[in-house]
């Protein structure tokens, strides 16, 4: 547990961004999870109906499955972080006599895994709106797009689960989560997942690749593929499905899976719908060299270095303007030359 504190207080003093966003961000209805968080203040609920159909003939396969699946996600303390939860009642019908195809029913808590992720590394993309002067750069692909972005889940798989799901102890979970824009509409998302870690038996190495495609702003499709390694089995999975936006804050999606294979069918569909409490609020962030409200102060441009040996301009002062002297002139002495210039005018005339 220490070490699971101390990984995500070291990523404590990197820079923020946000990763809100006006449209809800949800998890379903692929299997696949996206790099980037709901945002900070943000609460969302992700559940749904699920149901498998496997006809394979092993003993003490489940049948069938159904069941409910929730997934609770928040976003706390920073943009690039998020908690969440998720947890999962299933029915099963387990095979026990191959000849006779009989089975015993099974029911209770499957999954009940906590976690969160963070996002390391969000790529820079051109804005195509900047570019005026050349019209095939503007619609140029931007080759900054094939990095991805990279984020990391951590979560624990708890052992609060029914009598029949029960593990032999806590395993971790890991997941590298990959994401490349395309464009708008096009997004890629890959996942490489380590599930079970510290249990050789039940210890699962797979991958998910999904690719979605917006035909609308309120409707997508998706292309999945899935690939899961135990001790024993291999197993491949394919399907696809779409996503619907009735409202910003809510998303209702249709998902399917099929491994395809020719002398058994396992099947493994889902309904169901994303709903978000949105309390979101962005964080001002000032560039440098422009005053902050309230602050009084601007922010100094450049490095260390380059502040201490730029030469400092000279401040241009204003013309020196000679102000006229005014004479000292009272309305008495007015008023006594004026007399004497009539005395002397009078001596003048005698």
């Amino acid at each position: 547990m220490k070490y699971f504190i101390l990984f995500f207080v070291t990523f404590f003093s990197l820079s923020t961004y946000s990763q809100y966003t006006e449209v809800i961000n949800s998890k379903r209805p692929g299997l696949s999870e996206s790099p980037y968080g709901v945002g900070t203040k943000v609460y969302q609920i992700e559940s749904g109906f699920f149901y498998n159909y496997n006809d394979r003939p092993n003993l003490f396969t489940r049948q069938k499955s159904m069941g409910i699946d929730l997934f609770l996600r928040s976003g706390l303390i920073w943009e690039r972080f998020e908690v969440n939860a998720n947890f999962k009642y299933q029915k099963d019908e387990v095979l026990d006599n191959i000849v006779l195809g009989t089975t015993y029913p099974t029911s209770g808590i499957s999954q009940f895994t906590v976690g969160a992720k963070y996002l390391f590394y969000m790529p820079k993309y051109k804005n195509p709106a900047d570019e005026i002067r050349s019209w095939k750069k503007k619609y140029a692909f931007d080759k900054r797009r094939l990095i991805p972005s990279v984020g990391l889940y951590a979560g624990l798989n708890t052992n609060f689960l029914g009598k029949e799901y029960k593990a032999p102890s806590l395993s971790p979970k890991a997941v590298i989560l990959l994401q490349n824009d395309f464009s708008e509409y096009l997004i890629w998302v890959n996942n490489i997942v380590g599930d079970y870690l510290t249990l050789s038996e039940q210890r699962t190495i797979g991958y998910v690749s999904t690719l979605s495609y917006s035909i609308t702003d309120r409707f997508s499709i998706f292309g999945e593929t899935q690939g899961m390694f135990t001790r024993y089995t291999k197993e491949f999975e394919y399907g696809g499905g779409f996503a619907y936006l009735p409202t910003k804050d809510l998303q209702i999606g249709v998902f399917v899976h099929s491994e395809f294979q020719f002398d058994y069918l396992n099947l493994y569909g889902g309904l169901g719908l994303s709903w978000r409490i949105d309390n979101h609020k962005d964080k001002f962030i000032y560039k440098k060299g422009k005053r902050a409200e309230g602050s009084g102060k601007a922010q100094a441009k450049g490095n260390f270095f380059s502040r201490i040996f730029k030469k400092k301009s000279r401040r241009s002062k204003p013309p020196k303007i000679k102000k006229s002297r005014k004479k000292r002139s009272s309305s008495k002495s007015s008023e006594k030359r004026e007399k004497r210039s009539n005395r002397g005018s009078r001596r003048d005339r005698k």
